[in-house]
């Protein structure tokens, strides 16, 4: 499967947040990983976008990102969104899954190559991750039912056990730090045939979710997050796409 253009659409988890570049605010993440391995596998450069923006549920994702993804005409359009909706106490499965089919439904009929990509699964190591993980196998079911009868490639980083780990995960239990997210690169191409980048390996993660969940992660991450809840504010409140018009990326030597 060649990819000429990579266009990614989504939410903290395509922006790459947690996946910090050293010496910078910005984030790396999967999708970037990914469109480097594809680059590399394929012994030629190709171009990639990123649209996602931190904090997005999936109505904005649909509403702001798909058009403009869709009019950069990519060769493959990669789409994840849905996680920030199941976090919320009232949340319909079949809503988000039926706004994902309809938006892949879009995409092929654009003649693009639609990458359906489930968000990895936190609930192992966050707070209240029962409910979460309920919420996520419904979810990833539905979406896994629809992918298959339309012949949709499916990247399932939610059913990764190994992924599930607070090695792959930052100190808020939300985002999967550097090692997560080239773990969930590497899923990504395997979706597509193609094998990671040996050097991907040295990747380690900066933060983990490891130990216990103490005093200081509920005042340092789970009230700030409730705080903005209460308020209506998002952390991608600001934020524009993360790369908005393609780039080329080049094969690693």
């Amino acid at each position: 499967m060649h990819v000429s253009r990579l266009v990614a659409i989504g939410d903290s988890f395509t922006e790459g947040y947690g996946d910090v570049v050293a010496g910078s605010d910005a984030v790396r993440g999967w999708a970037d990983l990914a469109a480097v391995g594809l680059a590399t596998a394929q012994g030629e450069s190709i171009e990639y976008a990123n649209l996602a923006v931190r904090g997005r549920k999936l109505g904005p994702i649909l509403d702001e990102q798909l058009d403009a993804a869709i009019a950069l005409r990519p060769s493959h359009l990669s789409i994840n969104g849905g996680g920030n909706d199941i976090l919320r106490p009232r949340v319909t499965i079949d809503w988000v899954s039926g706004q994902l089919e309809t938006a892949v439904h879009r995409i092929l009929d654009a003649g693009i190559v639609p990458v359906m990509v489930s968000g990895a699964n936190p609930s192992a190591v966050m707070a209240g991750g029962g409910v979460m993980l309920r919420r996520g196998d419904a979810l990833r079911d539905a979406v896994r039912s629809w992918a298959d009868a339309l012949d949709v490639p499916f990247v399932d980083n939610w059913t990764d056990v190994e992924l599930q780990h607070g090695r792959f995960w930052t100190d808020d239990r939300l985002h999967l730090n550097a090692a997560g997210h080239a773990r969930a690169a590497t899923t990504f191409l395997h979706a597509l045939g193609v094998d990671a980048p040996a050097a991907w390996e040295d990747l380690v993660p900066v933060t983990t979710a490891e130990g216990r969940r103490d005093a200081l992660y509920y005042r340092r991450h789970v009230l700030p997050w409730i705080g903005r809840r209460l308020t209506g504010r998002s952390s991608g409140d600001g934020r524009t796409a993360k790369i908005a018009l393609p780039v080329e990326v080049e094969p690693l030597a």
